[in-house]
């Protein structure tokens, strides 16, 4: 199996990528309306992964980090996570939020630390991750998270 490549997402990559996060029970009703700011990974055998960013101004979520099954545990989803923080940076952002239910270890890893719903930008409060997770706090195992950017050089 080669090793994977990281790319910008194209809009032919829609499909795979929704695939891909249906096994993940992550949303995906919206997803084209960001694959421009969204990267995958590809093998000799197709898509691989996936990570995207929702831009908000100077804020942004961090959203849809997800691998196939047959490259979880290969440092992937650190690759992917590790390429979309560089691309945020390129994009001017200062404040990434994410929702995790299920990954909160790995993302401190990062620098990622646990918020409280009320501490999101104002940005971000129009997206409809926020008003989903907002529906249903603090009745949700949903937890956001914040990691403050510093910009690139």
């Amino acid at each position: 199996m080669s090793a994977p490549r990281i790319r910008p997402a194209k809009r032919s990559d829609v499909r795979e990528i929704k695939r891909l996060l249906a096994g993940y029970h992550l949303p995906r009703a919206d997803l084209g309306r960001y694959v421009d700011t969204f990267l995958v990974a590809e093998d000799d055998e197709g898509l691989a992964g996936c990570a995207g960013l929702e831009l908000y101004g100077s804020s942004a979520i961090l959203r849809s980090v997800a691998v196939a099954e047959r490259r979880r545990g290969t440092g992937l989803e650190r690759r992917l996570t590790e390429e979309a923080l560089a691309l945020a940076r390129r994009r001017g952002v200062r404040r990434l939020y994410l929702f995790t239910m299920t990954a909160e270890e790995f993302f401190e890893r990062f620098g990622f630390r646990r918020i409280h719903i009320d501490e999101m930008d104002q940005n971000v409060r129009g997206s409809r991750e926020y008003q989903m997770v907002r529906r249903w706090w603090p009745r949700t195992p949903i937890r956001p998270m914040l990691l403050e950017l510093e910009q690139a050089p």
